[in-house]
């Protein structure tokens, strides 16, 4: 292309370009570009798309001069295609309108900067960029591709806007809710994905995707109602997956990601009414953070998830919740047994013990043993339910007698209550001696001990012999001393055997 055939406001682009210089077409005072609708990009504003990529892939260079295409405020007429282009020098194109979306798939970059800029979409799969790239307050009306990008430095979307404006695009969309907008899956990011006060309405997704440092979605809304919003199966993390003040309407799946440091979902707002609002299962997480916000609208699914500290309010629990095979260290905030049991209770797959098993153990941790035998007799209450009816009824005595063992004090007060029943009854009444001038004298206590008690004889038991009414006392305490004893010796067991 021969410089004679620019336009003016082209050819002081090509004359900036050599020495790295910026061009800045925004009228004086206006800083904001596209942000103000009045102001029209009349021809000395406007750019052929084709001159920026023939400056980019052959434009003038100054010995001693870096160059770099930085451009603000102008209107980008065409298409930029880069697609498997190799340019060296920065790209800088802020506050300018893009007519068509720019063509960036293949391509190996060194630096791209598009923030404050209207596009209709980006693609730029399997791109290659060294310096990063960045989408800052970006209003973005069509599809963002970057699957299995390569970025060497951060990617930024803080306060972008994703939203497809084209109308058959948006009902493709809307007819395949698993259309992202913002594609992102097998992306390589080898520092931070930043993307506080992201607005996307549609399918993030970001499967596969790996982020060397942390993924910041703090303030952000998200919105698909009634479909996936958050797509990010075996996401790799290198530290926080960030989203405190996060809006999301819709499914977020994070399905066997890994984050050794926090997901922190600190007073979000998580809601998908009739279906999963969240999905951690298979996930290894440092920490989960889900606190102070509102509560959930919908499922949440914890399954076979490992997290070394969970710290979750029981205000945040949906109605229904999955934890099969949930297994955490810390449980956090301290909380009674009572208002932590309710969480167990919800998940719909049924009896798990062994939901019951982690949160004895994290009481364990921090010496709450009271706390910790709560939750094992309400263990036993819940298995009750899933047994047969003889099972249910040796249940309810093993729990009126002893509370499963978790309450032996009440065996005692059982004792003694039948103890003062038979003492009462045969002092008022001895019964005749088996054997005139043999037996011993009568003492009503040791005499009701030797029916309760059934290995220990005080030989009243086999002197005496009841009559009429007493003789029905006396079986009823002999049979009452068989359960007792029985279990007894079964809470027992079960309490030593899980110390």
């Amino acid at each position: 292309m021969e410089i004679n055939d620019l336009t003016p406001a082209e050819q002081r682009i090509w004359r900036a370009f050599a020495t790295g210089a910026t061009v800045d077409f925004r009228p004086q005072g206006d800083e904001n570009g596209p942000d103000s609708p009045g102001i029209p990009y009349g021809p000395e504003r406007t750019v052929r798309a084709v001159v920026l990529r023939a400056l980019l892939l052959n434009g003038p260079r100054e010995p001693g001069e870096i160059a770099a295409l930085k451009l603000l405020g102008a209107r980008i007429t065409g298409r930029l295609d880069l697609r498997r282009a190799v340019v060296d020098s920065m790209i800088r194109l802020g506050h300018c309108r893009f007519d068509e979306a720019p063509r960036l798939g293949g391509a190996q970059l060194n630096y791209v900067s598009l923030r404050d800029s209207e596009l209709p979409g980006l693609g730029a799969a399997h791109s290659r960029i060294d310096g990063g790239l960045r989408l800052t307050r970006c209003r973005i009306s069509g599809p963002v591709h970057l699957s299995r990008a390569q970025i060497q430095g951060a990617l930024y979307l803080d306060g972008a806007v994703i939203a497809v404006a084209d109308s058959a695009v948006a009902d493709a969309l809307v007819a395949d809710s698993a259309q992202p907008v913002l594609q992102l899956n097998q992306i390589s990011i080898d520092d931070d994905l930043c993307a506080r006060g992201l607005r996307a309405h549609g399918l993030i997704r970001l499967d596969g995707a790996t982020v060397a440092r942390s993924l910041d979605l703090e303030d952000a809304e998200l919105s698909n109602p009634g479909a996936h919003v958050l797509d990010a199966e075996s996401l790799q993390v290198g530290a926080n997956l960030l989203g405190r003040r996060l809006r999301s309407h819709g499914r977020i799946d994070l399905r066997g990601a890994r984050v050794p440091g926090r997901v922190d979902l600190l007073r979000s707002t998580l809601s998908n009414p009739g279906d999963t609002a969240l999905r951690a299962s298979s996930c290894v997480i440092g920490e989960l953070w889900l606190r102070e916000g509102a509560q959930i609208e919908g499922r949440l699914n914890l399954r076979r998830a490992e997290i070394n500290q969970l710290h979750l309010e029981p205000e945040m629990l949906p109605d229904e919740v999955r934890l099969l095979d949930l297994t955490y260290t810390f449980l956090t905030p301290h909380e009674p047994a009572e208002r932590r049991l309710p969480m167990l209770e919800r998940d719909g797959g049924g009896f798990d013990p062994h939901g019951y098993e982690q949160l004895t153990a994290a009481y364990r941790r921090i010496g709450d043993d009271q706390a910790a035998r709560l939750v094992q007799l309400a263990k036993q209450r819940r298995r009750r339910s899933t047994l047969p009816w003889y099972g249910k009824v040796w249940g309810r005595l093993q729990d009126a007698a002893v509370g499963y063992g978790f309450r032996p004090l009440r065996a005692a007060v059982w004792l003694l209550s039948l103890l003062a029943i038979g003492s009462i009854a045969y002092a008022g009444h001895h019964p005749p001696a088996l054997k005139a001038g043999e037996a011993p004298d009568f003492n009503p206590v040791f005499y009701t001990l030797d029916l309760l008690l059934p290995v220990i004889s005080f030989g009243q038991e086999s002197a005496f012999a009841p009559t009429g009414w007493y003789q029905t006392l006396s079986y009823v305490l002999i049979v009452t001393g068989w359960i007792l004893a029985t279990t007894v010796v079964a809470g027992v067991t079960r309490t030593v055997s899980r110390q």
